[in-house]
C-alpha cells in the first residue's frame, strides 16, 4: 500500500517532455537561475557522461570544457529548474559511463558520431547486366 502511494506522488511531480537522450550525446540543459528577484534562463552545453536513478531521483552528469578547465555539473532529470533539454549532437560510445574523459585532453575527448540512417527518396538505378559493349566502329 505504501509503495503504491509512493508510486502515485512520484508520477505527479514526474515530467512528460523529456527528450530521449543517451550516454555521449551532446545536450543543451537551459536551467532557470535566479538571481536576487530575476529569474533567467542559462544554456550548459556539454556531453552526457552518466545517467544514475530512476523515478523522480534521476540523475545525468553534463560535461564540458571551460578555458581549458573541465567543469561537469550534475542535473536532476525531472526538476522543475530546468527549463528543457535539447539534443544537438549524438555519439557512438560502448561504455555506461564515460568517466575515461576526464583524463583526456583536447582532441582525444572527441567522441565519434552516430549517423542517422536517411530513407532513400530517389529511384535507385537499375543494375546493368553483363559486359559493357566497346565501340569497335573506329
Amino acid at each position: 500500500m505504501s509503495q503504491q502511494l509512493i508510486k502515485l506522488a512520484e508520477q505527479t511531480s514526474m515530467k512528460t517532455e523529456i527528450p530521449k537522450f543517451e550516454i555521449g550525446d551532446t545536450v543543451d540543459v537551459h536551467c532557470e537561475i535566479l538571481e536576487g528577484e530575476k529569474k533567467r534562463i542559462q544554456i550548459f552545453s556539454g556531453v552526457v557522461i552518466a545517467r544514475s536513478g530512476s523515478g523522480t531521483r534521476e540523475m545525468f552528469t553534463v560535461r564540458r570544457i571551460v578555458q581549458g578547465e573541465g567543469v561537469e555539473r550534475k542535473f536532476p532529470l525531472h526538476s522543475p529548474r530546468i527549463a528543457k533539454i535539447e539534443v544537438t549532437r549524438s555519439a557512438v560510445v560502448r561504455r555506461a559511463k564515460l568517466y575515461f574523459l576526464r583524463d583526456r585532453v583536447g582532441k582525444a575527448v572527441r567522441l565519434k558520431e552516430r549517423r542517422v540512417e536517411r530513407v532513400a527518396t530517389a529511384k535507385a538505378k537499375p543494375k546493368r547486366r553483363g559486359r559493357k559493349q566497346r565501340n569497335t566502329t573506329a
